[in-house]
């Protein structure tokens, strides 16, 4: 059976088995700005190789290559999350004893798995709103703003990269529900 619980989050449950899939769509105004950021980035890149490459020796072309590598990195964050923002989903599944969590970009991504006897304190991180940590990881820009977690062998995990408040509480009390359900011995309900 499959239970939307926003325009951009789903839950399908079957037997054993609970899949959570979280759209990180933007509204149409965010997704122009974000392609016309990268659009003006990449083209200024490519302009700056350009013209660099026309220099003649000395600091200036120098400098380009230190430039250049500033900017690969950034093209490729950049590109990772306009990717992410257009056909990215976050993927969860809770089947045979284990959560696997993937960020699954064109079909692409790595999951980790965890072993639900070991996952504690699931539930919504503490966030303070006011700090500038969270103001730039929730931006639409990034791939983050995640808002809930868990511990794993004492280690925290967090997911639900940009979650509302509502779609958050929502889905700690399907990951509270499908934890109890998978760590309930056979035929007993």
């Amino acid at each position: 059976m499959m239970e939307f619980l926003s325009d951009r989050v789903s839950v399908q449950r079957k037997a054993g088995i609970t899949t959570v899939v979280i759209s990180p769509r933007l509204p149409r105004l965010q997704r122009s700005l974000l392609l016309a950021w990268a659009v003006a980035w990449t083209l200024c890149g490519i302009a700056v190789a350009v013209v660099g490459a026309g220099l003649p020796a000395g600091p200036e072309r120098a400098f380009i290559p230190a430039y250049l590598a500033f900017w690969a990195y950034f093209e490729y964050r950049l590109v990772r999350v306009l990717l992410w923002r257009l056909k990215g989903f976050e993927k969860w599944r809770m089947k045979d004893g284990v959560f696997t969590v993937k960020d699954d970009i064109l079909g692409l991504g790595r999951a980790t798995d965890h072993a639900i006897e070991n996952i504690q304190r699931p539930g919504l991180l503490s966030i303070d709103r006011r700090s500038w940590a969270w103001q730039v990881n929730g931006s639409f820009w990034v791939m983050g703003g995640e808002r809930i977690g868990f511990e794993h062998h004492g280690r925290k995990v967090v997911l639900g990269k940009g979650l509302t408040e509502q779609e958050a509480v929502r889905l700690v009390k399907v990951l509270k529900e499908a934890l109890r359900q998978a760590r309930r011995p056979e035929g007993r309900p």
